[in-house]
């Protein structure tokens, strides 16, 4: 799931009007903004399998520390800790933490049986990517639904308001249409690079949200 995540940081602004959408971004996206850095330092696997599911090329090996239940958990807290200690805001951190969470809770869904409950546990996976159809059904769904919470949830204040949501879901929309269209990625290199590049949506999103303050 890419988009998926991605609308739990839109429709997040509706619960934590105070916090920026990049932050929400970077709640929603955590363990997959982790995980790159993981690879290059071979902590963790993966490997190109075209074929291993009908969405997605990637055999994901071995990623206990970024991607299993009891890790998540444990980065979600973190998160809302963190948040807490800076803003003094308890619901804003609690909704953090459960974007975090969030995101085990969207890739059980779609992944293969590959998401382990905790390092060296039983891995699990319904296994939604193996429908291409299905998977575009529910991610698209979710994501036009947290664009639209989002957008309810706030006003352009000026250009950059009301014209870099456009781009920034344009983006966001061809990235996803080129991982399901495009060939498979060349190398795990590439996969970790690109997926730090996921960094620079974050930092669009934080510009943006202050161009566009909440509705009161």
């Amino acid at each position: 799931m890419f988009i998926g995540h991605f609308a739990v940081g839109f429709g997040a602004k509706r619960f934590a009007p105070g916090v920026s959408l990049g932050t929400l971004f970077l709640a929603a996206q955590f363990i997959d903004l982790l995980w790159p850095t993981l690879l290059l330092l071979g902590v963790e696997r993966v490997q190109i399998a075209p074929g291993i599911t009908a969405f997605t090329p990637l055999d994901f090996e071995h990623y206990p520390w970024s991607h299993s239940l009891l890790m998540v958990a444990v980065w979600g807290g973190l998160f809302g800790v963190v948040y807490y200690a800076l803003r003094r805001d308890a619901r804003a951190s609690i909704v953090l933490a459960i974007a975090v969470l969030s995101h085990w809770l969207l890739d059980f869904f779609t992944h293969r049986p590959d998401l382990p409950l905790w390092p060296g546990a039983t891995r699990v996976g319904l296994g939604l990517w193996n429908s291409v159809s299905g998977t575009l059904a529910i991610e698209v769904g979710l994501f036009v639904c947290g664009v639209l919470l989002y957008l309810h949830s706030t006003h352009a204040r000026d250009a950059v308001g009301r014209w870099a949501i456009w781009g920034l879901l344009a983006l966001l929309g061809l990235i996803y249409a080129g991982n399901l269209l495009g060939p498979p990625p060349p190398s795990v290199t590439a996969i970790a690079w690109v997926g730090h590049a996921q960094w620079l949506l974050v930092a669009w999103a934080y510009w943006m949200d202050r161009h566009r303050p909440t509705v009161q």
